[in-house]
């Protein structure tokens, strides 16, 4: 069976079987602690831990995944044996607070035995030491006796919370290879491969360690489609799947060498990076020199070495990519919709890289003949990182063929010397106000009401980068009151700026309002002397306000607008509103032309125009998702939003302040367009009366 035909034979057997059959979720994930998706788990943390409700009883997806950075990180085992993956596709089916073990293992056995056909007699199981049921779960349906285990066969979702315990398959390629049984000193030998795990929900730990049934148990299982693959094609390394020798054969017509013995790490190398710098940016993203963008500027680097090392200059991953979408396309319909973007972005990189590359290496060959004991200085190598962009395992995998060591520790230690530099540089009181555990949250629910002045109380006074308790006229301060009407910048609309009175008088002059976590600072200069616990009078700079709502709510029309001129695939990738000015940033993938430009500042101006109510809604997240509600790129929201509605053109997430009638906005006008990144294009535009 091929890797198409695994994939619908799996989502058609658990259909058959009442589960909801759902697409994979995107390999950016909704969870601050990972960079990736790097589980069949992920996209259900929330239903299986208990935080978010279940839309379905039973659940089964094919989810892509990438194992690249942080924790989860197989990079460096890639090429250098047939199982290893930066991107793999795993086969799940849940339940939530429906089936328990009983069902779980008998459709895991039937779909492993019956549907795809495997031999009974090679697949080996594992329990928990624990779960005799399972166990005898196991006996009862198939006569098998269960290997008992214990640390491999226990899932916790951390210290405490849920957890439980899990039973194993897994395949006997045969007494001709070596390794044991599971469990058995030599089980890494290779023989027997796990390919199914079914992880049972059944408790709650809390800090003592105490077990608690679990009032609601649920099954979180996944195969790996590789492994199974492989397994159903009769090889052993995945690498010989008919998906993967279709990318490396591409590969070769590419390159113009054939693989063999001594260049397949190269052919693996390059197919596994392809699939995961194809789908990252499909799904949103963008290579960079931080986080996720990182990792895939990474990956993207080394498929190019690699390509080098068979002797191909030039691009590579962009001219392989149709060979991605022929293989993949007909399960993952992104990739032929985001060809186009994908491949221009692929392709700055391999032409930005060629040169740094060049460059690199340049001062590479330089420094070698000042070595000694056949060790890199790590300053040369930091050197290579930071100028020319060289991950370190590519600096070092250029010289493992010359039989030269990096200094690694050196490397690290200067990596550690530029960081605190650029702290030391980094200005700013952000990290102060947030090491203030003691200062409660502001109360800046007034923010959205109609403009009026409001008392409050001092709570903290910054100055000079020190908390005092009382400031002088002159002085710049941050102070932070017990509530305010100030709207603190945040989603990308500046903050408000006004005064503080008191007793009528003012106080201080507050340039900006920002934002320290919970806390709402107001920025400024003091006119007359302030002290903690005083009571004083915020008032807004009206005139200000009123233009920003202006912008924000021109900003919503301007996507969409640019939504209906160019296309459906215009996403939001950041944006700047202010009084003067709106800068939006979006998914593009080249240059608009006047006309289309002048298309979005008419198409905008015509909504304005039309005077159409704007509805300020807070509503579940659940209820937002189910009107259309557009939300920001990446962005993590809480379970009640804010949602936007401005006539029938536009419907956000949204925490901004906005007029009610677009027909406040007064006008628009489109003023600049350019390229920002690759794929990433940035239009200004000035509303109100900047525009007028």
């Amino acid at each position: 069976m091929d890797y198409n035909s695994i994939r619908k034979s799996f989502l058609n057997y658990f259909e058959s079987k009442g589960h909801k059959i759902v697409p994979s979720a995107s390999l950016i994930p909704n969870d601050p602690t990972l960079l990736f998706t790097v589980a069949g788990m992920v996209p259900w943390k929330g239903i299986l831990q208990g935080t978010e409700p279940a839309f379905a009883p039973r659940v089964a997806d094919v989810q892509k995944c990438i194992r690249a950075g942080g924790k989860h990180n197989d990079l460096e085992d890639v090429g250098m044996d047939g199982r290893h993956h930066t991107f793999f596709e795993m086969l799940g089916n849940w339940s939530f607070g429906d089936y328990f073990k009983e069902g779980a293992i008998e459709m895991s056995w039937e779909l492993l035995t019956r549907v795809f056909g495997l031999d009974p007699e090679r697949i080996v199981v594992t329990t928990h030491i624990s779960d005799d049921e399972a166990t005898a779960i196991w006996k009862k349906i198939t006569g098998k006796d269960a290997i008992r285990l214990d640390k491999d066969n226990w899932w916790s979702a951390g210290d405490t919370g849920p957890c439980g315990p899990c039973t194993e398959m897994h395949y006997d390629f045969g007494a001709d290879l070596p390794g044991g049984m599971p469990g058995s000193p030599d089980e890494d030998g290779g023989r027997f491969v796990e390919i199914w795990n079914d992880v049972f929900m059944q408790y709650d730990r809390d800090a003592n360690g105490n077990l608690t049934e679990l009032p609601k148990q649920n099954v979180d299982t996944g195969a790996g489609l590789e492994r199974l693959a492989s397994i159903l094609q009769g090889v052993h390394d995945n690498y010989d799947t008919d998906l993967f020798r279709h990318l490396i054969s591409a590969t070769e017509d590419i390159v113009g060498v054939k693989k063999t013995a001594d260049n397949t790490a190269s052919f693996k190398v390059i197919a596994d990076h392809l699939r995961s710098v194809g789908f990252a940016i499909a799904d949103g993203v963008l290579p960079s020199n931080s986080d996720r963008g990182y990792v895939i500027r990474r990956i993207l680097r080394r498929a190019m070495r690699h390509g080098q090392i068979l002797g191909h200059k030039g691009a590579l991953l962009s001219k392989l990519y149709p060979a991605l979408i022929t293989e993949m396309g007909d399960a993952y319909p992104e990739l032929a919709r985001e060809e186009k973007r994908v491949v221009e972005i692929i392709q700055n990189e391999e032409n930005a890289f060629a040169d740094m590359l060049q460059n690199g290496m340049k001062l590479l060959d330089a420094e070698l003949p000042k070595l000694n004991n056949g060790v890199l200085p790590g300053a040369v190598a930091f050197k290579l990182f930071d100028t020319y962009g060289f991950p370190l395992d590519l600096t070092q995998m250029i010289l493992r063929d010359k039989n030269i060591d990096v200094d690694v520790a050196g490397f690290e230690a200067a990596m550690t010397e530029q960081k605190e530099r650029s702290r030391a540089n980094t200005k700013g009181t952000r990290v102060l106000w947030e090491s203030q555990t003691e200062l409660p949250a502001t109360d800046d629910s007034a923010k959205y009401a109609p403009v009026a002045d409001m008392q409050s109380r001092v709570l903290a006074i910054l100055r000079d980068g020190e908390f005092v308790s009382s400031a002088t006229p002159g002085d710049e301060v941050e102070v932070a009151l017990d509530k305010t009407n100030f709207y603190g910048t945040q989603g990308g609309q500046v903050g408000d700026a006004g005064e503080l009175l008191r007793d009528g008088a003012p106080v201080m002059t507050v340039t900006e309002a920002a934002r320290a976590d919970n806390i709402v600072i107001h920025k400024g200069t003091l006119t007359s002397d302030l002290s903690l616990g005083d009571i004083v009078t915020t008032k807004i700079n009206e005139p200000q306000r009123q233009q920003t709502a202006r912008a924000h709510t021109a900003t919503h029309l301007l996507q969409a607008a640019l939504r209906h001129v160019l296309n459906e695939d215009v996403e939001q990738r950041g944006s700047k509103v202010s009084p003067d000015s709106v800068r939006f940033d979006f998914s593009f993938g080249r240059a608009m032309t006047a006309d289309e430009k002048q298309a979005v500042e008419d198409l905008v101006n015509k909504w304005i125009a039309a005077d159409m109510q704007v509805s300020h809604e807070e509503m579940s997240i659940d209820d937002a998702r189910a009107r259309g509600a557009m939300a920001l790129f990446g962005e993590k929201y809480g379970d009640t939003v804010k949602v936007i509605t401005a006539g029938d053109v536009s419907c956000e997430l949204c925490g901004g302040t906005h007029v009610y009638h677009t027909g406040e906005i007064l006008k628009a006008k489109v003023n600049k367009e350019k390229s920002i990144s690759s794929g990433i294009r940035r239009i200004t535009m000035s509303v109100g009366t900047q525009a007028e």
